[in-house]
């Protein structure tokens, strides 16, 4: 685990190109932000590719899909790979609509992708293994999570986080799972939108996209633990603003101290 990490992002401040989800935009944008990242949104196909030469990453989410966003995270995919730039995908409720798995799954054809981050549902869709999943939450099942993951991540050959209370995180061999976090991002909306982001952020700054993607959910899980360690009762909306305080001025030595991880 390198929390150092962390200390570089803020020093280099790299551009995360999103082709976002409406409904989270602007969290994904603050948080980002807040984190000592640069983003940037487009829904225009035709800046494409000044868009991909500027970012240090690119961050697809199918969370509010169009025909049109279809055809651009096409090609955004496709010039983010001719110009060496990490493509993070995060693919909403691709476990409960099978047009969305259809969608993901001729995106996974077409692009090569440093890391797929989706709940359980949703990387049990990707590696075609029964769950139950419930819209954009991960519903219920049976199998062995870090199993999952780690056919997901071998199926496309990249590095997959399979979030949730503890993430999971492998390359098909490697693997690692955080326990830090709280339930409080179950309650706010976007979270994982968000943790898809940040992930995209620490890929730009080490190209060793496991450590990447560790470093990234041991970051966002533990400033939310520390958020809501402060909290007196569950309070989704303070969470949400106080997360993105806290993003900002967190230190590697706070998460350092509550580090839960194996």
């Amino acid at each position: 685990m390198k929390l150092a990490l962390l200390n570089e992002l803020r020093d280099q401040n790299p551009v995360v190109f999103n082709i976002a989800n409406f409904v989270t935009v602007q969290d994904v944008a603050n948080g980002l932000n807040a984190l000592g990242a640069s983003p940037i949104m487009s829904a225009e196909v035709q800046e494409a590719e000044t868009m991909v030469q500027i970012a240090g990453a690119v961050c697809i989410n199918l969370g509010t899909l169009t025909e049109q966003q279809i055809h651009q995270m096409h090609v955004v995919g496709q010039f983010a790979n001719q110009y060496h730039k990490p493509v993070v995908l995060d693919p909403v409720a691709v476990g409960a609509v099978p047009y969305r798995k259809a969608v993901a799954a001729a995106l996974l054809e077409a692009i090569d992708v440093a890391i797929i981050r989706g709940n359980a549902g949703e990387i049990a869709a990707l590696a075609d293994i029964d769950w139950q999943a419930k819209g954009i939450d991960a519903g219920k099942g049976q199998g062995d999570l870090v199993e999952i993951a780690k056919a997901c991540a071998q199926k496309y050959h990249c590095c997959v986080i399979l979030s949730g209370p503890t993430d999971v995180i492998t390359d098909g061999t490697r693997v690692a799972q955080v326990h830090n976090g709280t339930p409080l991002f179950q309650l706010h909306v976007g979270s994982g939108d968000l943790l898809s982001s940040i992930v995209a952020a620490f890929t730009a700054v080490n190209d060793d996209y496991f450590e990447a993607a560790q470093t990234a959910c041991l970051v966002l899980a533990a400033t939310g633990e520390l958020v809501a360690s402060q909290l007196t009762a569950d309070r989704p909306a303070t969470f949400a603003v106080d997360l993105i305080d806290k993003l900002s001025l967190v230190k590697v030595s706070e998460i350092t101290d509550i580090t839960v991880i194996n």
